[in-house]
């Protein structure tokens, strides 16, 4: 008896994996022979536009961005057309591996829009509910009134999980920490709220491993299986992908100092959905793109990612489900959505002006802040109220 007992039981997880896998298949039912069904037909760009605006962003560029320790790629686009775009630097200086349009880079918090991208999606087949509650997912979670959009929007009120593994006795930092150890620690150490739920927004990697984590809980699938179902392969954003393994720390894209020195690898560098997905800007673009297309996301869905949901202070900043966005007073300039990423010596800025239908995108893998002067060049292309630096 005890034998048949522990079969079913595996019988019974099988089918369940088997049934979560035909959920996820139903994610892009559109996408059959390899074709991308998220294709959106923009107004074509007109050569003079072309010409002076690439004029304009290559100066810049050359002016307050590559300014001779830029190590990155770089990406303007108008109506999904590239405009711009250039590569520097190396992804690894010790081999003299140069980056190129196909190099892979972690991209940091930028990560994050992807995350939240494929929750979105699986919200719109109703595999998830943005507003139920997060133990609706992951079984044992112990803060019953946490949803599923207060981990998007950062209004959990959780604490850094980099920040309570400090504490004394919590965690072996000599072992890398992953999604599942932060659930774990989550459920069984008592670990106090810093805020009460949806009272404030406070940004906290916690809420995106978690995401990552109901990512996988609800299809059966790792999520770098399901990232490949719900994003990367209808979008063919084929250098792309999800670092999910430690061990292979030396095979991707390094990050550096200023001075070219190696940045250090530890215990915080296992966990992903926060961080620790890596692409490119042309595969950034594809997303971006995708974002324009009611197949990819519904109307309703765009319109609950876009807006803002932190007012409790007065003033322009402010986070959507997946994105920042600053909202000038009316007549002081468009709304501008954009997610900046910092890891190691990752500094990435990804601005997607949907108005404008403008995307800018700049991921830097050498420890300086040039990639987030993508917000003044903004400014440069659209109507918003931001200053022109100085030159380095």
């Amino acid at each position: 008896m005890k034998y048949l007992y522990i079969n079913l039981i595996a019988l019974t997880l099988t089918l369940s994996a088997c049934n979560k896998s035909k959920e996820i298949a139903q994610v892009n039912p559109e996408f059959k022979n390899g074709n991308n069904p998220y294709e959106v037909k923009f107004n074509s760009v007109s050569p003079k536009y072309k010409i002076e605006t690439a004029e304009i962003v290559e100066n810049y560029y050359k002016k307050h961005i590559n300014t001779g320790s830029f190590s990155g790629g770089f990406l303007v686009s108008k109506n999904g057309e590239v405009i711009y775009e250039d590569y520097a630097g190396y992804s690894n200086y010790a081999n003299k591996e140069k980056i190129t349009a196909n190099t892979p880079m972690h991209v940091a918090s930028v990560g994050k829009v992807l995350t939240a991208v494929s929750v979105l999606r699986l919200a719109d087949k109703k595999m998830i509910d943005l507003d139920k509650p997060v133990n609706t997912y992951l079984k044992g979670f112990p803060y019953e009134t946490i949803t599923v959009r207060h981990l998007l929007n950062h209004r959990s009120g959780l604490p850094y999980y980099g920040n309570f593994t400090e504490i004394p006795g919590m965690w072996d930092r000599k072992k890398t920490i992953t999604n599942k150890d932060v659930l774990e620690l989550l459920k069984t150490k008592n670990i106090k709220l810093e805020t009460k739920p949806d009272t404030r927004f406070k940004y906290c990697n916690t809420n995106y491993v978690l995401l990552a984590t109901i990512v996988e809980e609800v299809t059966g699938k790792t999520f770098q299986e399901a990232l490949k179902v719900i994003i990367l392969e209808p979008l063919k954003m084929n250098n792309t992908f999800v670092f999910d393994d430690i061990k292979n720390k030396d095979t991707v894209t390094q990050s550096y100092h200023a001075n070219n020195i190696k940045m250090h690898w530890d215990y915080l560098d296992g966990t992903y959905g926060d961080k620790n997905i890596y692409t490119t800007p042309r595969d950034m673009l594809k997303l971006d793109k995708a974002l324009y297309s009611d197949k990819f996301l519904s109307k309703n869905m765009k319109q609950q990612m876009f807006k803002g949901y932190s007012y409790e202070k007065k003033g322009a900043n402010n986070y959507g489900l997946g994105l920042r966005m600053i909202e000038p007073l009316e007549g002081a300039g468009d709304k501008y959505t954009f997610h900046n990423g910092w890891w190691r010596g990752n500094k990435t800025s990804y601005v997607t002006l949907q108005k404008d239908t403008i995307a800018i995108i700049c991921f830097n893998n050498k420890n300086s802040a040039l990639a987030y002067k993508t917000k003044q060049l903004a400014g440069k292309l659209g109507n918003f109220p931001f200053i022109t630096p100085t030159a380095e």
